[in-house]
This record gives C-alpha cells, sequence and structure tokens, in this order.
C-alpha cells in the first residue's frame, strides 16, 4: 500500500470483503488498527471476525488513530477506499461441501467493475493475497462453474487483469518478507561478538523459518 499510494498511511482506506473469519481478514484488521489507518471489513454477519479479536482491535486503534468498521453494508464498507482486498471464499482444509453456502452467502461480496465504481475512487487499487479463482482456468474455476455457473469467485477477470489490480506486485514482496524472517530467526546479531554461525542450518531450524 506504501508503494501505491502518495498518502501517509494514516489516511490510507481499504476494505477486506469476504469471509473475515481467518488469517487475512484478521490480519488486516490488527495490522490496520496498529498503524492508525482507515479499515474497513466488510462480510456477511455470520462470517465476521472473532469479537474478542474485534475488541482486542479496537483498543489498538484507540491508542493509534485507526477507524476500525465492520460492516455487511458492501456501499458502505467501500466508499472512498483506496484499496480493495479479497481472499478465496473456502480456505485450505475446508470439506468442498461448504461451496454452496459459501457461495450464497458471499456472492455480493464478490470484487468486480461494479464494486469499484462504488468507491468513488478511479485511483482504486486492487489486492489478493493469491491464488485467486477469477475465471476457469484452474480445477476449482472449472469445478465451480460446472456446478454454479460461475466464471468466477471472489474477484472477476476484468477486475484481476486490469491494470489496478497489484497482487503481483504484492506477491513478489512476500519473497524479501520470507529472506527478512530467516535472518530474524537463523541469523547472527551483527554486533555480537559470539559463537560463529554453523555451516549447515538444522533442517527442523530452515523449515521454521520458511
Amino acid at each position: 500500500m506504501r508503494e501505491h499510494s502518495s498518502k501517509p498511511l494514516n489516511r490510507i482506506a481499504y476494505c477486506y470483503l469476504g469471509d473475515a473469519r481467518f488469517n487475512t481478514g484478521n490480519s488486516l484488521m490488527i495490522t490496520g488498527c496498529k498503524l492508525g489507518m482507515d479499515v474497513r471489513i466488510c462480510a456477511p454477519h455470520t462470517l465476521w471476525p472473532d469479537a474478542r479479536l474485534v475488541e482486542s482491535a479496537r483498543r489498538m486503534a484507540q491508542e493509534s488513530g485507526a477507524r476500525l468498521r465492520i460492516t455487511s453494508d458492501v456501499d458502505e464498507g467501500v466508499k472512498g477506499v483506496d484499496f480493495l482486498y479479497t481472499d478465496v471464499w473456502v480456505s485450505m482444509g475446508e470439506d468442498k461441501s461448504v461451496w454452496k453456502e459459501r457461495i450464497d452467502l458471499l456472492k455480493p461480496y464478490q470484487v468486480n467493475m461494479d464494486v469499484v465504481r462504488k468507491t468513488g475512487n478511479p485511483d482504486v487499487k486492487f489486492m489478493h493475497c493469491l491464488p485467486a479463482f477469477h475465471d476457469r482456468q484452474t480445477k476449482v474455476g472449472r469445478e465451480v462453474y460446472e456446478h454454479f455457473g460461475l466464471d468466477a469467485l471472489e474477484v472477476t477477470d476484468e477486475v484481476f487483469e486490469s491494470p489496478r489490480s497489484i497482487v503481483f506486485d504484492e506477491a513478489e514482496n512476500r519473497v524479501h518478507t520470507i529472506k527478512a524472517v530467516m535472518v530474524a530467526t537463523i541469523g547472527q546479531d551483527a554486533g555480537a561478538s559470539a559463537t560463529p554461525m554453523p555451516e549447515r542450518v538444522p533442517a527442523a531450524a530452515a523449515g521454521a523459518a520458511a
């Protein structure tokens, strides 16, 4: 978001649309509240974040000056935002039996050009942590089309492949984040006089860093 906005963090607004109970929605809520940002979580009420986590995020927002809004109203959630963010509707490990119910709940929260226009911001950007089901080119995409007649799920191809989509810049940043985690977990403090690093990193440590 810093790379694609000239605004300071405390003036950046973003909206996460979709299932807000899991890691992506929770992380965006907590991080934005810590950084003093304008955070919108937009989801059907049954898929809102855990109430205790919301309470914790609101305490962080009080300290940082962040604004946190949790709503089931798409118009309210996306109005004026700088970034739209979504994630897959069925998370890893969930059974296929939840697809129909999840699609029925989340179809109104699909990021499509109508939602883009509702922001009122011609420069709004789109983000996704990937992989995304935006067409029929994947096994899941084909199965969803066969069973439910949908060409796309959480985001349409029109938005995903548009110039406003910064998903691959976002994915590239993950490489540098992983390297930073590895340095923090298996690296040696530059100021330490101490013990030399082992010639080989133990497999367990390498796995934890990855």
